[in-house]
């Protein structure tokens, strides 16, 4: 039987797109009530708020929500910025398909002309900081 380790980083199950349209609406508001999220969604889409709250708790189940109580209603939030789990699914496509290669995923970036010269420069920039602050 194959034993998972405790020291490896727990890696959250990946979104639905309403799933990410819902951590995305709370990443933008800040703490919100199920009340909330459901008017933030209603104009584009047609749920119940029985819906977006079953969300909410499947969200909160699978890591990427919190809740507080405030009175008789629930405020979730976030519990991680956009960039956290976003640079884990990096992670996972770097480790997945480009053998584990940083380099060998910006070169395909490049080579699909995915990076603008304004990106490149930018990232090219934010590297020579990082590498002056670990001086």
């Amino acid at each position: 039987m194959t034993k998972r380790s405790d020291t490896a980083p727990r890696v959250p199950p990946s979104l639905t797109d309403l799933e990410n349209e819902i951590t995305q609406t709370i990443w933008s508001r800040g703490p919100s009530s199920v009340e909330a999220v459901h008017g933030a969604l209603a104009p584009a889409r047609k749920l119940k708020e029985s819906s977006v709250r079953t969300m909410l708790r499947r969200l909160e189940k699978k890591g990427y929500l919190s809740h507080e109580c405030e009175g008789r209603a629930y405020a979730y939030r976030a519990k991680e910025p956009p960039r956290s789990p976003a640079a884990r699914s990096v992670r996972q496509i770097i480790d997945r398909f480009c053998r584990g290669s940083v380099q060998e995923l910006v070169a395909g970036m490049v080579d699909a002309k995915i990076l603008t010269n304004d990106e490149l420069g930018r990232l090219a920039q934010l590297a020579r900081k990082r590498r002056r602050e670990s001086e």
